[in-house]
């Protein structure tokens, strides 16, 4: 019984032995890989690449076009020297979920070749936009753009609408055959902002005619349609050449005398002329009346001088260039008063009347000597008789609202 004792005793401390060196061997596995996590831990570790730039010239995404809540505006009204701005809701706008956006784009477009400051960084979207619906528009410029109701500094709201158009008008490279109307370009020594001749002056003094000899662009044949081109500030002409033949070319606003503008149809108006004061109805006034034809052209004594431009098929398409430099685009452009809305500006007009019903998106894009205050706008009709005779009877009241980034 020892023996087989000591026998078994043996045994066990022989396994004991193995066991002892097994879990050395771990021991020391598991102190390596200690060792080597601590070591890898503190080691510096490469940066995470940066993602691929975008390829030069790839435009930045529209905005996201969800649904966007017209929550009551926040934030301060705005001031300009001529207005005051106040926030409103897009709700506010009347009619302006039912506009045909897509016809305005053009003439904003236009406005894109010379942006305001505030504007350029949304141009490309803009363009991006031109073939989009117009629900797609409307969408991005709730997302993009602050309505703001546009008011005079005493806070009224409603001011006045009027219009103007680009006349067509037959002429002569030379006088005669009744054409005894000269249209001027603008003569040498003309001084901005410093008043020169008045029309009268033009009309009878020899002086002042030999200032002007030779800076004669055409000639027309009625002078009241003379007066019109020049009110109007610009105009399309058929011109007969001295061979016979006969081109288009458009008669652009380059510069005035300086002299301030009274309107002929107030002085009619005080004169005796009742009732119908629009052109036909002046033409009429002054058929009846021929003697007062001087005394009424004589009336405004400011006059305009032209440059002449030739015409394109594609420049038939659209206005002349107004103040803003870029071409006026038929029912979507508008004159305004610099001083309460900057050139440039997508505006929302609402005006209804005898003549019109407005609701629609137009662009701040000319001015004029009569055309001043917060809520005043000229709108830009077209050319042509048809456009002559709308604009000759408009004259309704107005309200804007000026369209911001926010």
């Amino acid at each position: 019984m020892v023996h087989q004792i000591i026998s078994t005793n043996s045994s066990s401390a022989a396994s004991a032995s193995r066991i002892s060196k097994v879990m050395t061997g771990v021991f020391r596995f598991l102190a390596f890989a200690l060792i080597v996590g601590m070591l890898a831990s503190c080691a510096v570790k490469p940066p995470t690449p940066p993602a691929p730039a975008p390829p030069a010239g790839t435009e930045a995404p529209l905005p996201t076009l969800g649904e966007t809540p017209d929550s009551t505006p926040t934030g301060p009204a705005l001031q300009r020297a001529h207005s005051r701005w106040v926030p409103v809701r897009w709700a506010d706008l009347p009619g302006f979920d039912a506009d045909a956006t897509n016809e305005a784009w053009n003439a904003w477009i236009k406005s894109c070749e010379r942006p305001p400051a505030n504007f350029k960084g949304l141009c490309s979207e803009v363009r991006r936009l031109t073939l989009a619906t117009p629900e797609e528009q409307r969408q991005w410029m709730r997302v993009r753009l602050q309505p703001y109701r546009v008011e005079p500094l005493d806070g009224a709201t409603e001011g006045l609408l009027t219009s103007y158009f680009e006349p067509v008008y037959d002429a002569m490279r030379q006088r005669g055959n009744g054409f005894e109307v000269p249209i001027y370009r603008a003569p040498p020594g003309l001084t901005p902002r410093k008043p020169w001749y008045t029309r009268q002056d033009i009309d009878t003094r020899p002086d002042v005619r030999a200032q002007l000899a030779g800076n004669e662009i055409a000639w027309m044949a009625d002078p009241i349609d003379a007066l019109i081109l020049q009110i109007q500030g610009s105009g399309r002409v058929r011109v007969t050449e001295p061979d016979g033949s006969q081109r288009l070319l458009r008669l652009a606003f380059a510069a005035t005398n300086e002299q301030p503008y009274r309107s002929p149809g107030a002085w009619a108006k005080t004169q005796g002329l009742t009732g119908d004061t629009t052109w036909p109805g002046i033409r009429a006034w002054l058929a009846a009346n021929p003697t007062r034809l001087q005394d009424f052209l004589w009336s405004n004594p400011r006059v305009v001088f032209f440059r002449e431009e030739p015409l394109s098929e594609l420049d038939t398409q659209f206005g002349p260039r107004g103040a803003q430099g870029v071409a006026l685009t038929p029912g979507r452009s508008i004159a305004v008063d610099p001083q309460s809305i900057p050139y440039g500006t997508p505006v929302w007009l609402a005006s209804s009347g005898p003549v019109a019903k407005l609701q629609r998106l137009v662009l701040a894009q000319d001015t004029g000597s009569a055309i001043t205050g917060a809520v005043r706008a000229d709108f830009f009709a077209g050319w042509g008789p048809e456009a002559g005779d709308f604009a000759g009877r408009m004259k309704q009241p107005l309200k804007l609202w000026a369209l911001w980034p926010k």
